[in-house]
């Protein structure tokens, strides 16, 4: 019901009544009474146009139903003595004055003219019926109340003529003029005036507290005051003993009131209805009885104690016995009445004995509030008469406004009766003078009530008001969940839920709400966790459809990343849960559409791959209660069912009219693809007709008119589609889609300037939106510019879309296969810059996943594949292009699908599958010649495809290659004389190849022929520089040749030559020869480089940089560096034998070395050579630092191997450190004495030393320095002894994240784990951080710090009792070959 309406309603009645058209009043007070039955104001009314029509019994009838809602409302019973005076009736009459004494009795407090003046009538009225006795009640009344006024007005003259003021004399009149307002209930504003006057002028005096006191003691106010002024006042403490008994402090209420109590019975009775309230039952009344042992109050209380033990009988017995002793007791009746509301069933069944008592107790007590409480709970659940029930909850609100069921049942009628106002008038008060923590109920109900009406900011401040009164009360916090997400707060209300479901682990709603947020936030995975905990509880709908609707969401999700069987899978679920939602209300047209649009989802997927189970029961299959399998074509056909069953519930919904036509829409292109027999023109001509529908219901919506205008291009209408998507395009100027499609138009029909433009206007509109940019890139392609290329690489960045991802494939595999442009710019940036082979080969693997009819896009993904070196890949991509080409009839496809296949299987080592393979070509390419000639020599056949191949060769070049293979198969079969044939006959060709060169010299070499070989190298170097391998093999083969000549000298001269000329090159040869040959080879290699280049001065330091790189190559050999390195190249560069200016140089080599010579003495356990060689160069250089350090490192290490390693004396530690200080640029120096301090329990120290050592690396800008010392620091403090534990945390955390800025770090992110794990090892961000270790290992970090993360891991799920992810985890580490964690996984589940 509307309030707005029934102000309204009032309003017109009200103007109509004063414009004195009184039928027009009565329709607008019906049409209120209609709205809201029990409105006062709309009774009254009805009275008044009533009485004014002369319908008195109408009139009476309205009055006294007002009079009932509002008993003290002065208006009913004006009107009521008003139709009573104009009419004649007899019976209207005799009631005139009960109406009379009514208005006396309210008009006695708010005006007192009024009054007297309702008074003069009632005496005339039983002076006419001679009814003296009545007369002289009422005049004794009057004179009563006239002695009163004029005894007051003595009083305050009296006071304002006195003269000597303070005196005893004014205190004494004071206290008799306090004595005689007290004794006049109508008075309590006057008595608490004279009272505080009093007051200030004698603080001393008790009385005006007492008169206080009394008046206001359920309080307490003035009952402190007065026990403060005079400690013994039983006045003071009676009443701090009932203040006490309303705060439920019993304790103190017995205490307060048994100073006291003694003899008085009413003190007892109080002092043992405090113990009752306590629970104390056994000898609650005994005091009182013996004491007074026939006193009401005593038989009062020993009811109450039965009714305690819940043994309603007795309690019935003392509670009637007491009534016998006190038949006007109004208290006892509602004892009774109260006692009767709740006894056994039969009681419950016929509430008018509770009924009856109440009435009597509310005649006899009227200004007792629990009995219009309980004539409330009567009205409202047995009468069901909402109008006395309100009015009786706000009678006994007024009496007690501590009684908070009262307002609380004041408010919820209002409320429920539309009367927001008074509702409102109520909170309002008791809200305003309520205490911060208290009045909860009305701040619950006023936040609800600005919730209703909108005003959720205020709401919220009133919920929170209310939850300091109660933090515990989950439906309060449920309710500000509300309000913040009303005023679209999601965090804030998703918390508020959270504490709700916390404190009422059983609350569906706010898990609800709280996934219902989530989804909002676009948490979709976390909101179906807890959708799908509700649904296992129970079929609650409302959370079945979020779930489908999540399911759905991360479906369409996998489909934008191409994870296609996921999204099947997603596509599955979702099905499932919301035909369980179908079963529970059918009727829901929403539940419907969900279900169709979970079935036209599937058709982005490849055919093969749309494979869902489906209920038989929701696909029309038998068993209707099993699942059976749907393909695409099915289910499309079955979301067209489900779009047709929603709109018999909404036939008026444009938005299922448009998806319906989509969902033709799809199956006509699924007709064409797969069953192109099929005719799809009726399919189309439906979705059609759908979507005309959808306009004809909603004009205003783009998407409906660009939705038709796709379906008529797809009929082949493109007139009917250029005018709809003008029409889109002028109506909607900002609708990217309706551009990008009128672009495509255009572009069908060849109108390349004006798609331009389109989709220029698109790309303005909307840059990120792909489609526009694959027009652009085909207008690109179609016009021949040189853009293309980087157009379609756009549209692969901007998202994975099919038609960009073909295209930047193709121009990618073109510019491959085009050998000439390999040194252009365009190649090296397009190519090479853009890492074009991996992004193609990757967008392309997403494309055939989801297309696998596509012959061309399996072709381009197996060479891509080929060139990135992935065999296996390239060999199943072109298996698949093959099998599609099989039944095609693009022979030259095929053809090159199966070179292409053939070529995989030779790299793949598949010899005898390759051989069948290019078996099936035609044979006349050169290409397939070669590939099977090469394919049959790996598998032992003699080919002899090569003969065919050199008839088939067009080049030189490639005659000389074949003929260069023919050669090495001869030798290889022994013919030594043919092979030399063949290699002459191809050096003799115009365009002979160094290969076949190469060949023939070694064939000369080899059989010792010198002339042969110095002629054929002779040859060899006419062809220019070499390139690539070919230096060094042109360099041994000459220096092999010089060896056979006897030329050593010449030998070492060429090698010279070939290291200054091709050094780079000649290094790294050296270098592999140095890995690949003995101990004695590398000796000689090791003289050689040092001999070679010590003799020039000037390539000292790259003689140096040649060394390191030999000794580096192959650091586990100890012995090796010991002697060779050492021996040589220390004295080789010892200071000595270099010359002066070369000093420096000469120093930090000297140190280098040494450290290299002393660090493999100490591996070897040789601490006492080690001594001695740092001893040694000390003597030559007394003041070299970094001997010095090593020296004491040394000596250090043998300390702490010996038996006293647990105690380091503090003078060696000092000296470690002067030592390290001393070296003022090594980093690893001040790590090294972290860890001695470490070592020593010294964890204070070590971090120091560790932050001299990161402020160190700083400085000299040494980036791994710094990262290593940050993650040491890190690791230092998760140690558990760490001094300054209150900021592990912060160090932590610092240091991890300043090293995951300088660049990834998987021991970071596992030190920032194992913090995790140390505060709080169940969180769930600790699983996080574990997880995001264990599952991204693959991808650089140590198998270490993987192992390490899955033991802490196992640990966490252990203490959840999560199995199912033990179980994957377990997985995991098997396939890792972790053993160690499947051990231990043994001992925490020895059953398993």
């Amino acid at each position: 019901m509307s309030s707005k309406e029934v102000k309204a309603g009032l309003k017109s009645a009200r103007e109509a009544i004063k414009n004195k058209e009184f039928k027009e009043a009565l329709k607008h007070c019906k049409a209120v009474l209609k709205l809201e039955k029990n409105n006062y104001n709309a009774w009254v009314f009805i009275g008044v146009a009533a009485t004014e029509l002369q319908q008195p019994d109408q009139a009476q009838t309205a009055y006294r139903k007002a009079t009932e809602l509002e008993p003290e409302q002065l208006l009913a019973w004006q009107g009521l003595a008003n139709l009573y005076e104009k009419s004649d009736q007899a019976d209207f009459k005799a009631e005139l004055p009960k109406i009379y004494q009514k208005l006396i009795t309210l008009y006695e407090i708010s005006d007192k003219a009024k009054y007297f003046e309702v008074s003069k009538k009632l005496v005339e009225v039983y002076q006419l019926e001679k009814n003296y006795l009545q007369v002289a009640r009422v005049w004794r009344r009057l004179i009563q109340v006239r002695e009163r006024e004029h005894l007051i007005l003595a009083f305050e003259r009296a006071l304002q003529m006195m003269v000597d003021v303070p005196s005893e004399v004014h205190k004494s009149l004071s206290q008799d003029y306090i004595k005689c307002l007290s004794k006049l209930p109508h008075e309590v504003a006057k008595l608490k005036e004279v009272c505080d006057a009093t007051l200030s002028r004698y603080p001393t005096h008790p009385y005006p507290l007492e008169a206080l006191s009394e008046n206001y003691i359920r309080t307490g106010q003035f009952c402190y005051r007065l026990s403060e002024l005079d400690p013994n006042n039983s006045q003071a403490h009676f009443g701090l003993g009932i203040k006490a008994c309303q705060d439920k402090k019993y304790e103190d209420a017995i205490k307060s009131i048994s100073l006291d109590a003694k003899n008085d019975p009413v003190l007892l009775a109080l002092k043992g209805r405090a113990h009752l309230q306590k629970g104390q039952t056994e000898e609650v009344s005994a005091e009182l009885l013996s004491s007074h042992p026939g006193s009401v109050e005593g038989l009062t209380l020993k009811g109450l104690a039965h009714v305690a033990k819940e043994q309603h009988k007795q309690a019935e017995e003392s509670f009637l016995e007491a009534l016998s002793r006190s038949p006007d007791n109004g208290e006892l009746f509602f004892l009774l009445g109260r006692l009767y509301w709740s006894m056994g069933d039969e009681m419950r069944r016929d509430r008018n004995k509770a009924h009856t008592h109440l009435l009597k107790a509310a005649k006899l007590d009227p200004y007792l509030g629990s009995v219009f409480r309980f004539l409330g709970h009567y009205y409202k659940e047995v009468a069901k008469d909402q109008g006395r029930a309100r009015g009786c909850y706000k009678r006994a609100f007024e009496l007690d406004s501590s009684d908070a069921e009262a307002g609380a049942a004041t408010v919820d009628l209002s409320m429920e009766q539309g009367d927001m106002d008074s509702a409102l008038t109520v909170l309002q008060s008791v809200t305003e003078r309520a205490t911060p923590g208290s009045a909860k109920w009305a701040w619950m109900r006023r936040g609800l009530y600005h919730l209703k009406t909108g005003q959720h900011q205020q709401a919220i401040a009133d919920l929170q008001a209310a939850l300091r009164a109660d933090p515990l009360d989950w439906v309060c916090w449920e309710c500000l969940g509300e309000a913040y997400l009303n005023r679209r707060s999601f965090i804030a209300a998703l918390k508020a839920f959270d504490k709700a479901h916390a404190l009422q682990p059983t609350s569906i709603y706010s898990l609800y709400q709280t996934a219902a947020i989530k989804q909002i936030l676009g948490r979709f995975k976390e909101a179906a966790a807890e959708y799908r905990q509700i649904s296992e509880q129970e079929d609650y709908v409302p959370a079945l459809k979020g779930l489908g609707e999540c399911l759905l969401a991360l479906a369409r999700n996998a489909l934008d990343d191409y994870l296609d069987g996921r999204a099947v899978d997603l596509i599955q679920n979702a099905i499932h849960y919301l035909f369980r939602a179908v079963k529970q209300r059918p009727d829901l047209s929403c539940l419907w559409k969900l279900l169709g649009d979970a079935c036209t989802t599937s058709r982005t997927v490849s055919p093969n791959r749309a494979k869902v189970l489906v209920p038989g029961a929701l696909c029309g299959m038998d068993p209707p209660d099993q699942s059976h399998t749907l393909d695409q074509r099915q289910l499309l056909t079955l979301g067209e069912r489900c779009f047709g069953r929603a709109l018999k519930l909404m036939p008026e919904a444009p938005r299922l009219w448009c998806d319906l036509g989509l969902n033709y829409y799809h199956q006509s292109r699924l007709l064409n693809c797969l069953y192109p027999e099929d005719d799809a023109q009726s399919l189309l001509e439906k979705a059609m007709q759908c979507v005309k529908k959808a306009i004809k219901l909603d004009s205003a919506n783009h998407t409906y008119w660009n939705t038709l205008g796709v379906v008529a291009m797809a009929k082949g209408r493109y007139k009917y589609t250029h005018d709809v998507h003008n029409c889109i395009s002028l109506d909607y100027i900002t609708n990217v889609v309706a551009w990008t499609n009128l672009g495509a138009l255009y572009l069908k029909k060849g109108n390349i300037e004006l798609s331009h433009e389109a989709l220029k206007i698109a790309q303005s509109l909307e840059p990120l939106y792909v489609n526009c940019w694959i027009g652009q890139a085909i207008i690109a392609e179609t016009v021949g510019s040189f853009d293309t290329m980087d157009l379609f690489r756009h549209t692969t960045e901007l998202s994975t879309h099919t038609e960009g991802v073909k295209g930047y494939a193709y121009w990618v595999c073109s510019t491959l296969l085009d050998k000439s442009n390999r040194d252009s710019e365009l190649y090296l940036y397009n190519i090479v810059q853009m890492n074009a082979i991996s992004a193609a080969q990757v967008a392309l693997s997403k494309y055939t996943e989801r297309i696998q009819t596509d012959p061309d896009a399996f072709i381009m993904l197996g060479y891509l594949n080929t060139h990135l070196q992935l065999k296996k890949q390239a060999t199943e991509a072109y298996r698949r292009a093959v099998e599609l080409l099989q039944a095609s009839p693009h022979t030259d496809q095929l053809s090159f699908a199966l070179r292409g296949y053939g070529r995989a299987l030779s790299d793949d080592g598949q010899w005898e599958e390759a051989v069948r393979v290019y078996s099936s070509t035609p044979l006349e390419e050169l290409h397939d010649l070669i590939g099977l000639a090469l394919a049959c020599f790996r598998i032992g056949r003699l080919p002899e495809s090569y003969e065919k191949a050199l008839v088939v060769a067009s080049s030189e070049k490639e005659k000389a290659c074949i003929l260069t293979a023919l050669a090495l198969i001869q030798h290889r079969l022994g013919s030594m004389d043919h092979a030399k044939t063949l290699l002459f006959k191809c050096s003799m060709l115009k365009e002979p190849v160094p290969e076949s060169l190469q060949c023939l010299c070694a064939l000369g070499l080899v059989h010792g022929d010198v002339t042969l070989a110095s002629a054929t190298l002779t040859e060899l170097l006419k062809l220019g520089e070499p390139i690539g391998g070919a230096v060094e093999e042109r360099c041994l083969l000459t220096c092999t040749l010089l060896a056979l000549q006897g030329n050593f000298s010449g030998v070492h001269r060429e090698a010279a030559r070939a290291i200054h000329r091709y050094c780079i090159i000649f290094r790294d040869t050296v270098s592999l020869n140095f890995i690949q040959c003995d101990k004695a080879t590398r000796t000689y290699h090791f003289y050689f480089c040092v001999n070679l280049e010590f003799n020039s001065f000037h390539l000292r330091r790259n003689a140096l940089k040649t060394i390191q790189r030999a000794v580096l190559l192959c650091p586990g050999k100890l012995s090796y560096n010991q002697t060779c390195y050492v021996r040589y190249v220390y004295d080789l560069f010892s200071v000595k034998s270099l010359q002066a200016e070369d000093g420096l140089l000469a120093q930090a080599l000297e140190g280098w070395v040494l450290q290299q010579a002393v660090t493999g003495l100490k591996q070897s356990s040789q601490y006492d050579q080690a001594e001695t060689l740092c001893s040694q160069v000390l003597s030559v250089s007394p003041e070299h630092p970094v001997v010095f350090l090593m020296l004491r490192q040394v000596q250090c290490e043998r300390l702490l191997l010996s038996e006293a390693s647990n105690c380091v004396p503090p003078a060696v530690l000092d000296q470690l450190s002067a030592a390290v200080m001393a070296n003022h640029t090594s980093v690893s120096a001040w790590h090294w004495l972290a860890e001695v301090y470490r070592s020593q329990g010294l964890l204070a120290q070590a971090s120091v030393a560790y932050r001299k050592s990161l402020q160190l690396a700083s400085q000299l800008g040494d980036h791994f320095g710094k990262m290593s010392s940050l993650l040491r620091l890190a690791l230092l403090a998760l140690m558990p002894s760490y001094p300054d534990s209150g900021h592990i945390l912060d160090l932590v955390l610092e240091a991890s994240a300043e090293v995951l800025k300088m660049g990834s770090s998987p021991v970071a992110l596992l030190y920032q784990a194992l913090l995790q794990f140390s505060i709080k090892m169940g969180a769930r961000e600790t699983r996080r951080l574990l997880e995001k270790i264990v599952y991204a290992s693959a991808s650089g970090s140590s198998e270490t710090i993987a192992s390490v993360a899955r033991w802490y891991l196992l640990r966490h799920l252990h203490t959840k009792d999560d199995l199912e992810l033990i179980d994957t985890l377990l997985v995991k580490a098997t396939a890792e070959g972790d053993s160690r964690l499947v051990d231990f996984h043994r001992r925490l589940y020895p059953s398993s």
